[in-house]
């Protein structure tokens, strides 16, 4: 699924929208917490895009499924910049500059590459099962804590339905 950008401030809310409304067709409810941090990182990614480079870019949202509720959700951005994305560290009066920040402290990886004449700026969401699902079936494994086989972390747990880990 993708949607084109224009380098117009006012195409950030309509990502969003446009965000929420495939989400919801996926089965994944406005208010679940992958939903809503999903949408700020459209918001952010897309923010980027438009102030940063003046081009049009193009939004790219990918679900994919995976057991008991399980899924990874992946948002690219692509747009015709080949600046690299630079983190900055802004000042405590600064309006702006915290936007990778954010995408670094929500996403569960995040990352670009050079893309044509451009770039593409991506970032990963896991789902997995609640919390309580992830106990029952840890527990019926013979283990005492949650299991979240295939995330490349070395502590890992859930929070409000999302993956989450400690290196």
């Amino acid at each position: 699924m993708q949607l084109e950008i224009r380098p117009d401030p006012a195409e950030v809310g309509r990502a969003r929208r446009w965000a929420r409304s495939r989400l919801a067709g996926s089965g994944i409810a406005a208010d679940e917490p992958l939903a809503e941090t999903l949408v700020l990182l459209v918001s952010e990614l897309v923010t980027n895009a438009v102030v940063h480079t003046g081009c049009p870019a193009v939004l790219r949202l990918f679900l994919s499924g995976g057991p008991a509720g399980a899924a990874t959700v992946r948002l690219e951005v692509a747009d015709a910049s080949t600046r690299a994305p630079v983190p900055r560290c802004p000042g405590d009066e600064s309006t702006g500059g915290r936007g990778l920040a954010l995408v670094d402290g929500l996403a569960d990886r995040w990352g670009w590459c050079p893309e044509g004449v451009g770039k593409r700026i991506w970032c990963e969401l896991d789902r997995c099962a609640t919390t309580v699902d992830a106990a029952e079936t840890a527990t019926s494994r013979g283990r005492s804590a949650p299991a979240y086989e295939g995330l490349a972390y070395g502590t890992c747990g859930a929070y409000g339905g999302l993956a989450y880990g400690a290196v």
